[in-house]
């Protein structure tokens, strides 16, 4: 299997990789305009964008989009991050061509009918509405706004409920026009695909843009803060998050390992001394999370208003822990697990589309998998003892609590833990 890319004369990039022995494709547009790129006035735009995409264009109805795809046995979807909105679908490898023309038409062409807008408007109060009632979704944006207060990367992606109410054509269409540059965006493709026909194509479609610089965000801050929202349910929902590296920083690689040591699966630090031997919760884990800038290393459990504070105590303990006795074979485990869970997934060209599209967002090119397996392969021990001193003591935190939560410790208190 090979990466191949281009760039045409106006900015925009092609990457691809041809899968063998597959008859089908992964095709999509991943442009630079997600939550981070938004004015404060702006939040919520990128993602309402994303949903008006797929409600007609000056070639295509909704409805005439969606069977485009499903006619020919394929689906189409969409996402919003905070630092990209992508567009792709999957289709049999005859039908590259036209799965490009589809997303590029709901890309380039988007009609934003003011009747679909007041309808899309509604989709969406509902599902921040959906996202309010459920806690272990909720509890991440405030975690998030905690860790980058007052930044464009610390707001949620849905947006604010009067944002929404109050979002125009004008305001679509002028997102579009800043951010939806050749520049900002990126065809990306695996499966069954010719690279050479895919810019061919992709320079019909998108040789003609003019080059515009989008708004660059400012560099991230790892602010730091406490959200605690007491309200009666049946659990506590504690989430805790360590300023950790970006996707840049060569460190990377050690802090998913410590954190998939640490809590990242069943035989995992947290789980083992949480859950099955003190019984106090029923899920908890460890994650780390990347932006191009910076990071989290995030840790996240569930339990009974009762046994949160053990909880929490516990947890900081096991952090002191792991800096100091972090062991070869659990160093070995979270390196086996990261190379099985990347090389596992890159057997859907889905995913292999996108790895291959961030990549290219974030370093310009794509590195083999044998490089990346040798970065994992070269975090030793003593760098996760390192880092996990680093997670236990000094990194700056940010800390959410949702449930009946009155009673638990605050982040004043674990930091008095952190240094004791």
């Amino acid at each position: 299997m090979t990466v191949r890319q281009d760039q045409l004369a106006n900015g925009f990039r092609i990457v691809s990789e041809h899968m063998p022995g597959l008859q089908s494709a992964a095709i999509g547009i991943w442009v630079t305009a997600g939550g981070r790129h938004e004015r404060i006035e702006q939040n919520g735009i990128a993602h309402f964008l994303e949903h008006m995409a797929f409600k007609g264009t000056n070639r295509r109805s909704a409805l005439e989009i969606a069977e485009a795809i499903e006619d020919v046995g394929g689906y189409i979807n969409a996402y919003t991050s905070r630092e990209v909105t992508a567009y792709y679908a999957r289709v049999l490898k005859d039908d590259v061509a036209l799965g490009l023309d589809v997303i590029g038409d709901i890309v380039l062409n988007p009609i934003f009918d003011p009747r679909e807008i007041e309808v899309e408007r509604g989709v969406i109060l509902q599902e921040i509405g959906q996202a309010h009632d459920t806690p272990d979704d909720v509890i991440f944006d405030w975690l998030q706004e905690e860790s980058y207060r007052d930044q464009p990367l610390g707001r949620t992606i849905l947006g604010p409920v009067e944002r929404v109410r109050a979002f125009s054509r004008e305001d679509l269409s002028a997102f579009v026009s800043e951010h939806y540059g050749p520049e900002q965006m990126i065809l990306s493709a695996a499966g069954a695909v010719d690279h050479d026909k895919l810019v061919r194509l992709a320079t019909e479609m998108f040789g003609h843009l003019k080059p515009r610089k989008g708004l660059i965000p400012a560099p991230a801050r790892f602010t730091g803060g406490e959200a605690r929202h007491d309200k009666a349910l049946e659990q506590a929902h504690f989430a805790l998050a360590f300023e950790g590296p970006g996707y840049r920083d060569d460190s990377i690689y050690t802090a998913q390992i410590y954190s998939s040591a640490l809590g990242g699966g069943m035989s995992s630090r947290l789980f083992q001394e949480v859950r099955e031997v003190r019984g106090l919760c029923y899920t908890i884990f460890a994650q780390t999370g990347a932006y191009a800038d910076t990071g989290t290393t995030t840790i996240y459990a569930g339990t009974s208003a009762e046994q949160l504070g053990e909880l929490a105590t516990i947890t900081i303990d096991e952090m002191k822990r792991a800096a100091e006795d972090m062991s070869e074979a659990e160093v070995a485990r979270a390196r086996a697990q990261m190379k099985a869970g990347m090389l596992m997934g890159l057997e859907s060209p889905s995913n292999r589309a996108e790895r291959l599209a961030r990549l290219v967002q974030i370093w310009g090119t794509v590195p083999s998998l044998e490089e990346t397996v040798a970065r994992i392969d070269a975090v030793t021990t003593a760098d996760v003892r390192a880092f996990a001193e680093t997670m236990a003591v000094s990194a700056p935190a940010a800390l959410a609590l949702y449930g009946p939560v009155a009673g638990a410790p605050g982040l004043e208190e674990l930091q008095e833990r952190r240094a004791a």
